[in-house]
C-alpha cells in the first residue's frame, strides 16, 4: 500500500517525532550551519519525521523569515519521506480593555499559510491560551480550529493542561474538535497530570477509535503508550533519538522486555532535563546534543528560557555516563 492510499490513523500509528530546538547563539542568532548539522545527523535517526516551529523550537517566538530558514533547512536535509509538522499558533494575550483578539488570529492564520505554501506535511495546534478564563472559552476554542482547518492540511490537535501553561478542554469542546475531518490526532502534554491523560485517552478510544493519541508526555513517555499513545511527539526525542524509537518500537512488537529496558533509561534522561523551572528543558537538550558532538557548545543557547545551571550540566553528564550514552 503507498502512503497515499493510508489513512492518517495508519501512517501515524508507530511514528516518532522529534520536537527539535534551534540552534541559537548567545547572542539570540540561529547559528544556520549548526541547524543544517543538526538536520542532517536526524536524517539518519530512525524518526518518522521531525516537529518545527512547535515550544521546543520557539516557533512563536520566531520572526516569519526565521520560521522560513528553519523549515527549509530541515526540509533540505532530512530524507524525502521524513515528514514535517509545523507548530501553529499565536503566542499574543489580551490586553486590559481584552482587544488584540483579530491580531491574535492574524497571526495564527499567518503561520498556517506560511507553512502551507512551504509544504508542511502536518499542522501542530497550539493551545489558543488567548480564550482562556473567558465565558466564551469553549465556543472560541472551536471557532479558532475551524479558522484553521480551512486551510485543508492534517491537524494536530494540542492538549496542553493550564497548569503546564496550556488551556484545559471539556470533553465538549474535545468532541467537536475530535469530530473535525482535518483533526488525524490529539498530542496530550498534560506535564503531571495522569488522570487527565488517562480520562481523554479512554474517550478517544471509546468514541473516536479513528484518531491518534500523539504522546507528548515527556516524563512518562513509556506509560503513554500502554494506555492508548500510538505515536509520540516529544522535546525529549530531540536527542537519544534512537533510544527512543527503539522503546517505541519494541512496545509495538510486544517485545516488553526490551520496551521496559529502554522505558527505565529514557526516564532517566527526562529527569535530568524536564525538570523545574520546566521552560530550561529546551536549552538542557541542546546540551546533551551538544555533548554528543551534534552541534556545537556555542549554538547550544535558549535566549527565550532561564538558561542552564552548572548543577545542571553536571546532572546531565553523570545521566549520560551512567546510561553509557555518551560518545
Amino acid at each position: 500500500m503507498s502512503t497515499d492510499q493510508m489513512t492518517w490513523q495508519e501512517r501515524l500509528t508507530g511514528s516518532f517525532f522529534p520536537a527539535v530546538p534551534v540552534t541559537f547563539d548567545a547572542n539570540g542568532q540561529i547559528n544556520a550551519e549548526a541547524q543544517a548539522q543538526y538536520a542532517r545527523w536526524m536524517s539518519m535517526q530512525p524518526a518518522t519525521g521531525v516537529a518545527i516551529w512547535a515550544h521546543t523550537g520557539r516557533g512563536l517566538f520566531l520572526s516569519a523569515s526565521e520560521r522560513e530558514d528553519v523549515f527549509r533547512t530541515w526540509r533540505s536535509n532530512l530524507r524525502p519521506e521524513q515528514m514535517i509538522i509545523c507548530g501553529v499558533g499565536s503566542r499574543r494575550q489580551p490586553g486590559g480593555d481584552g482587544s488584540g483578539e483579530e491580531e491574535f488570529l492574524s497571526e495564527a492564520r499567518a503561520m498556517a499559510e506560511q507553512a502551507k505554501f512551504l509544504g508542511a506535511d502536518v499542522l501542530l495546534i497550539y493551545p489558543p491560551t488567548y480564550y482562556r478564563g473567558r465565558k466564551d472559552q469553549e465556543a472560541s476554542i472551536v471557532a479558532y480550529h475551524q479558522m484553521l482547518a480551512e486551510f485543508k492540511l492534517p491537524m494536530i490537535l494540542f492538549y496542553l493542561y493550564a497548569e503546564a501553561g496550556g488551556i484545559s478542554y471539556t470533553d465538549a469542546v474535545l468532541r467537536q474538535l475530535l469530530d473535525m475531518d482535518q483533526a488525524v490526532g490529539i498530542k496530550m502534554a498534560t506535564l503531571d497530570s495522569v488522570t487527565t491523560y488517562q480520562d481523554v485517552c479512554t474517550m478517544i478510544q471509546k468514541e473516536f477509535p479513528d484518531k491518534v493519541v500523539v504522546t507528548g508526555e515527556d516524563r512518562f513517555v513509556g506509560y503513554t503508550y500502554l494506555r492508548g499513545a500510538r505515536s509520540a511527539l516529544v522535546g525529549l526525542g530531540s536527542a537519544c533519538t534512537s533510544l527512543q524509537v527503539d522503546m517505541a518500537q519494541s512496545y509495538f512488537r510486544g517485545d516488553y522486555a526490551r520496551f521496559v529496558d529502554r522505558m527505565v533509561k529514557v526516564d532517566k534522561l527526562a529527569e535530568c532535563t524536564f525538570i523545574h523551572p520546566m521552560e530550561g528543558y529546551i536549552q538542557r537538550m541542546l546540551y546533551v546534543l551538544a555533548l554528543h558532538g551534534i552541534i556545537p557548545m556555542e549554538a547550544a543557547h535558549d535566549p527565550f528560557g532561564p538558561g542552564i545551571t552548572d548543577a545542571e550540566q553536571k546532572r546531565i553528564r553523570e545521566t549520560l555516563a551512567d546510561l553509557q550514552l555518551l560518545p
